[in-house]
């Protein structure tokens, strides 16, 4: 049994009783021999804990009301600044020379990326909150659809993709959705400068990594031949906004790893890179416990 008790130095402290009661041979109780423990520091810890909980509940709400925030009242202006910019172009657009009409053209490129960097903000902010649902995860599924999705949208790009075939993990589907779709999105996007290229998602079995992977679990990659990276800059990739390219080299907010790393961190587990400029790059994650038998503990 757990109790307070108060000290003759005026101080409450938390106890936790644990007894043994000593019988006769004929089950009649002797005598009770116990010892008492200090949970006092236990009790604090749960306390601060609890404590900790609502903070995070409240920022969870806040950040709740800060993505409605932006996904209404940002968008509004941006709306209208878009609408007025192509209405002055299509009524006044003859009156204008050319710098002015390119002036108007960058004001609605601007609008449209800034469109972009609300939506992946969101779907970051998503990713961070969002219920978890375990299940099996067919991964190469999910490639091979999400390379399908691709080759529809330019079917003119000479790509080869090898899949490994039957990658299952147990893991949030939702979640491995966005992981696949951002690492596929970039490798394709990636590789476009190239006249033929090459992907693969592929797997490696526990003890075959080299780098950050645990003993006994599985790494998962997919990678490309195309413009890769300098490795000095490995430590940004993951970053909210950072970009190793411009944007008249490669489109793109600079948020889709971000979100792929925070949805593997949700799931326990690692994320890294390996590349060279013009020679590809690879990104590695691993979903730990992934044997079917239930999520991680």
């Amino acid at each position: 049994m757990e109790f307070r008790i108060q000290r003759t130095d005026g101080q409450l402290r938390w106890v936790k009783a644990s007894a043994l009661v000593q019988r006769s041979p004929q089950g009649e109780p002797l005598r009770m021999t116990g010892i008492n423990y200090d949970i006092t520091d236990i009790k604090q810890t749960e306390e601060d804990l609890r404590q900790i909980t609502a903070q995070l509940e409240a920022s969870n709400r806040e950040l709740e009301a800060f993505s409605y925030s932006v996904s209404h009242d940002l968008r509004s202006p941006l709306r209208a600044i878009d609408g007025f910019s192509r209405a002055l172009l299509e009524d006044y657009g003859d009156q204008f020379d050319a710098q002015a009409t390119e002036y108007f053209g960058r004001i609605r490129r601007n609008v449209q990326r800034m469109g972009l960097l609300i939506d992946d903000l969101l779907r970051l902010s998503r990713v961070s909150r969002m219920a978890m649902r375990y299940r099996t995860v067919n991964l190469s599924s999910l490639v091979e659809e999400q390379v399908a999705q691709l080759r529809s949208l330019e079917p003119e790009r000479q790509v080869q993709v090898v899949i490994a075939p039957d990658a299952i993990v147990w893991a949030d589907m939702t979640l491995m959705e966005v992981v696949i779709s951002n690492l596929l999105q970039n490798a394709w996007k990636f590789t476009s400068h190239h006249p033929t290229a090459q992907i693969e998602f592929g797997v490696m079995a526990p003890g075959q990594s080299k780098t950050l992977a645990l003993q006994g679990e599985a790494t998962y990659f997919v990678r490309d031949d195309g413009a890769g990276f300098d490795m000095a800059y490995t430590n940004k990739i993951f970053g909210v906004f950072q970009r190793l390219h411009n944007m008249e080299e490669f489109s793109g907010t600079g948020i889709g790893l971000a979100t792929v790393q925070r949805a593997i961190h949700r799931h326990g587990g690692q994320v890294w890179a390996e590349a060279a400029v013009e020679q590809g790059a690879t990104i590695y994650f691993t979903v730990p416990n992934s044997a079917l038998s239930g999520p991680p503990l």
